[in-house]
């Protein structure tokens, strides 16, 4: 029932959402604004989790991993059309989740090649996606690179200690999104590399918290719903700091925990919350 509602979310999302950043993403009920592919990865995660959990014995058998795959993958590719950040990462926790549930590695090899293909196919058909690859390999000589020649310099000015805590220069209208999707450019201009390295630190703990509550649930379901949400947060962590940076081409994927948001924070910490109760029953079991 949660997957199917995400899915019918993400067809109605393609009729009559809102559009932002030149893609409609949104479905407003008055003045409350809600991103359903945010809610996507949350039911994937659920879901995938449950067939993992049920389905473990089987999953070797391809029948049974496409019978698992079939509907996470029509989401992920209804999401794809609008947003394709947020389809790789939601076939990334998809991807994780099976990889840990399933006796059998060799699959996923096959499964690993769909999704470059899949990603690659849909950067062909969308102009916009191309050229944000031409902006990656040369930002300063495209008027769509000052995002990220700008983050680069908050970056870079920062140095070992960076600037002082609420200090960022660039912050102030320099950087686009520099609350949300680039806030760890400001970041790294106001802590420094130090600053920088301590918050990775901190994502590092928190991840593996998780792993070790993953690796000690009391059933395989809390096991793999765990593994589910780490693969959210290190995966859109991973993204979010390549933009910045400029290891990848530029895309829209917010800082787990750090960037301002609505929707993004709502569900991660939903996770966040499914997490915390897999690791209480440990504590009420030793």
């Amino acid at each position: 029932v949660i997957l199917l509602s995400s899915l019918v979310l993400q067809v109605v999302v393609l009729i009559i959402g809102t559009a932002s950043h030149g893609s409609a993403r949104w479905i407003y009920i008055g003045p409350i604004g809600f991103q359903p592919s945010e809610y996507a990865k949350t039911a994937i995660i659920i879901y995938t989790s449950a067939r993992t959990a049920v389905e473990s014995k089987n999953l070797c058998r391809p029948g049974c991993l496409i019978k698992v795959m079939i509907l996470p993958v029509i989401t992920i590719a209804l999401i794809g059309v609008e947003n394709l950040s947020t389809a790789i990462i939601c076939f990334a926790i998809l991807f994780v989740i099976l990889f840990v549930g399933s006796p059998r590695v060799r699959h996923f090899v096959l499964i690993g090649i769909f999704g470059v293909v899949g990603s690659v196919l849909f950067i062909m058909f969308a102009g916009y996606r191309a050229n944000r690859v031409k902006i990656w390999l040369d930002p300063e000589n495209y008027a769509d690179g000052y995002q990220t020649v700008q983050s680069l310099y908050a970056v870079g000015s920062g140095g070992l200690f960076g600037v002082g805590f609420g200090r960022s220069v660039q912050k102030m209208g320099f950087i686009p999104e520099s609350h949300n999707d680039m806030i760890f450019s400001v970041v790294c201009e106001e802590l420094g590399i130090v600053g920088a390295a301590f918050i990775l630190i901190i994502f590092l703990i928190l991840l593996r918290r998780m792993a070790v509550t993953a690796m000690n649930a009391r059933d395989r379901f809390g096991s793999m719903l765990t593994v589910g949400v780490m693969a959210h947060v290190a995966v859109q962590l991973l993204i979010n700091v390549s933009v910045v940076t400029n290891t990848i081409p530029p895309t829209g994927v917010p800082m787990p925990f750090v960037s301002y948001g609505g929707s993004s924070i709502i569900f991660i910490l939903m996770e966040m919350g499914i997490v915390m109760s897999v690791s209480l029953s440990l504590i009420h079991i030793s």
